[in-house]
């Protein structure tokens, strides 16, 4: 039986995994980049390691530097949360290489269901309905034409090893398909580490629904019920909830019965999750399995009675499933992801210190927070700050517990999606008592509703740390300093710059400013070139998404900065003359 669980994650999944293993009476190892040195997971584990870096490449999706940190802390488990190496074949074989136990599916399961070309010929095999694809990643823009011109438009690139709606753009357009599919293999490689994709018909305007899978050792594979997942913004989830409602009584077994199918042909073990589009016209389609927990595991959970992550571990630990059928579901429950994005500016990334953060709470409440007051959301990696997850006896209920809480809820420092909340469960739309109208693309094509921009955050201090070695009672040890503990260290008291950083720059009308602090991917202009005002000048990175930099008017562009620096919120990147 495990004593010690290596988390190699950060956030709100390394709390909440935190808890589950202090719930499971075993201990918890953190592990944090620079930035998260004093996150909350770090401060409720019961130890911390330091991975020595920022970049995800050089701290959560290092696997040596994982390994190593599990070794030199005594675990003797690892669970991965979601994202990041939560589905890296390679990981789970390295912790299990080490003699460790990997709290997840076996390292096979998630090689044959991870990759979603695999996984769409096992649910051919167990008869899951599906639309038409490619049967092998595609090697470059040219195959992805080909079959745009025999299947018809619109086609979605996939990230073959992906997930979260990263490395996944829908063309609808001939003309756009080069460049969507070069930016689905760089999104897919800055994620996840490989930038195989591949393409398949896209169903306009269907239901997102997934059934949550968990499965033993024992060979007892249990789906423990449905979700909607279908409000989703760039490919990535906003509001979920469970049981998915609106299906038919039919509609509901066909999902159970073929998500238990594909788990059972693949030995799937631990918990997993099988994706599905509903079409408009009622039909289903497979769309991937997910091998790992979910974001939005805990509206199963309300609606279960099942602490899915404690479940893991005992599956882990070689126990049967405390559950060995189907449970008839129990109420129901949204959540609300509550990301540091500016809903007013086109929901754009907004790292930052958060200033205060007072959650809701009463009947029916419970979030999941990886922040509180005085947390600082870094721009390296995902924008999710925490989950409000409202149960009800019923879904009208819910609802009105969700306006209630979601008015209580306030954050300042850095912008939050809140106001969308807000108005999305005061939409008939999504809260009509007959029908849901909502569809993956509905935020993009029909919400209209204004939202105000946010006040802009702060820009960013240098999270970054500065090592150095010292000797302690004879022993040489590796001290990490914070930088901007050092800078102000190093500034001579009453030095004469005081004044000059609290002077207000003048404005100049011909800049073009980052929209966002993170990375200057790529400049799409050379330096002289003539833009036209609207034209796609630059390509940015935050959060491990990438966005577009337009220019604000026409003239001879001069780039002041490099491609592959990183920019704070509003930084001069070029000028236009």
């Amino acid at each position: 039986m495990m004593k010690k669980v290596l988390i190699a994650n950060r956030g709100e999944i390394a709390v909440r995994v935190v808890r589950a293993c202090a719930d499971y009476g075993v201990k918890s190892v953190a592990v944090y980049a620079d930035s998260d040195i004093d996150a909350l997971h770090v401060k409720m584990a019961d130890e911390a390691y330091g991975l020595a870096g920022e970049r995800p490449a050089d701290t959560y999706l290092n696997i040596a530097k994982i390994i190593a940190i599990a070794q030199k802390s005594g675990a003797d488990a690892v669970h991965p949360g979601y994202g990041f190496l939560s589905e890296s074949e390679a990981f789970a074989q390295a912790v299990l290489d080490a003699g460790l136990i990997w709290i997840g599916p076996k390292p096979a399961t998630i090689a044959l269901l991870g990759d979603k070309v695999s996984a769409r010929k096992v649910a051919l095999d167990v008869g899951a309905p599906l639309v038409a694809g490619t049967k092998d990643p595609v090697k470059d823009a040219s195959e992805v034409l080909a079959f745009a011109e025999q299947h018809g438009l619109p086609i979605i690139i996939k990230a073959a090893f992906g997930g979260g709606g990263r490395g996944m753009k829908i063309a609808w357009r001939l003309d756009e398909v080069e460049e969507l599919f070069a930016s689905a293999t760089r999104e897919a490689i800055t994620a996840f580490g490989r930038g195989e994709c591949f393409v398949e018909q896209f169903l306009d305007k269907p239901r997102h629904i997934e059934a949550q899978v968990i499965a033993d050792t024992h060979g007892n594979v249990v789906v423990l019920g449905t979700r909607d997942c279908s409000l989703q913004r760039r490919n990535q989830k906003l509001v979920e909830e469970a049981p998915a409602p609106f299906l038919s009584d039919d509609q509901r077994e066909r999902i159970h019965q073929s998500a238990r199918a594909i788990c059972a042909k693949a030995g799937y073990v631990s918990a997993g999750t099988v994706e599905y589009l509903l079409s408009q016209s009622g039909a289903i389609s497979f769309l991937e399995v997910n091998t790992r927990l979910q974001v939005e595991h805990p509206v199963t959970e309300q609606t279960t009675g099942i602490d899915l992550v404690v479940e893991q571990l005992r599956v882990a630990d070689g126990l049967p499933l405390s559950i060995q059928e189907t449970p008839k579901p129990t109420g129901h429950s949204f959540e609300f992801r509550i990301n540091a994005e500016d809903v007013g500016r086109g929901f754009l990334p907004t790292p930052g210190k958060i200033q205060r953060f007072e959650a809701p709470s009463g009947p029916g409440v419970r979030v999941d927070s990886g922040v509180q007051s005085g947390s600082i959301v870094s721009g390296s990696f995902d924008s999710m700050m925490a989950k409000l997850i409202i149960t009800g006896a019923t879904r009208e209920q819910a609802l009105v517990r969700a306006r209630r809480a979601l008015k209580e809820f306030q954050i300042d420092g850095v912008a939050s999606v809140l106001p969308f909340h807000r108005a999305v469960v005061d939409h008939a739309d999504f809260s009509g008592t007959d029908s849901f109208k909502v569809h993956t693309r509905w935020i993009e094509t029909e919400f209209s509703e204004p939202l105000a921009a946010a006040v802009r955050a702060e820009p960013l201090q240098d999270t970054s740390l500065t090592r150095t070695a010292i000797e302690i009672d004879g022993k040489r040890v590796q001290l990490g300093l914070p930088a901007v503990l050092l800078q102000a260290l190093s500034a001579a008291p009453g030095a004469g710059n005081a004044a000059a950083i609290g002077a207000a720059p003048a404005v100049d009308p011909s800049v073009v400013e980052s929209p966002i602090a993170g990375n200057l991917h790529a400049w799409k202009v050379q330096d002289g070139d003539t833009v036209t005002e609207g034209d796609v000048i630059a390509v940015m990175e935050a959060m491990k998404m990438e966005m577009q930099v337009t220019a604000h008017q026409s003239g001879k562009i001069t780039l002041i900065e490099k491609a592959g620096t990183a920019q704070t919120l509003g930084a001069a990147l070029a000028r236009i003359s």
